[in-house]
């Protein structure tokens, strides 16, 4: 059975961009080994009966104790090309998924967490902020439910699911709220 991840903050994503990129249920992925497969940031795959667009990252809020390279990596943040690459994504699927997974939140649902856009002003000029584009997602896409993680704490917002601890099976419930 195949475990499926999207990447969050704290993964080395040097390391994991390094993996050789393959072809799974129609998105490209890192198969990390013969069980583990990394969605790709910006990618739609078509799973059962169900559509997926996924998209990792997400801001560390404890950055300022991290050291660079070793617990923290400014590719936790999307870059312009994987933005422009799930833009053009979202395009060719006319802005509809069933389900969205990501790892961090949309503006909105940040601050309504309690926590400010990132700050970005310690990433290089290639990287974008994830809150803000994840907004631009749930404002432009049409779809039926969002998984998300990052925020420790289970919590669901009307079709959005914010899960820590939970450990849910999609079923047709999640897609009708």
């Amino acid at each position: 059975m195949d475990n499926i991840i999207v990447d969050g903050n704290h993964e080395n994503h040097e390391l994991l961009n390094n993996y050789p990129v393959s072809y799974w249920h129609g998105g490209q992925v890192h198969r990390i080994n013969d069980s583990i497969i990394h969605l790709m940031r910006g990618e739609y795959f078509n799973i059962g009966d169900y559509t997926f667009f996924t998209f990792g990252g997400a801001f560390s809020h404890d950055v300022f104790w991290r050291k660079e390279h070793f617990s923290w990596w400014q590719g936790e943040l999307p870059t312009h090309e994987e933005v422009n690459h799930a833009i053009d994504n979202l395009e060719k699927h006319n802005f509809k998924a069933d389900i969205i997974i990501s790892h961090d939140v949309p503006l909105d649902l940040c601050e309504y967490l309690g926590y400010r856009g990132g700050n970005m002003t310690i990433y290089d000029s290639c990287y974008e902020n994830i809150n803000t584009f994840l907004q631009y997602i749930k404002d432009n896409v049409e779809y039926k439910a969002w998984f998300m993680g990052h925020y420790h704490v289970d919590r669901d917002i009307l079709n959005h699911h914010i899960l820590y601890n939970e450990i849910i099976q999609l079923t047709p419930w999640y897609l009708q709220k």
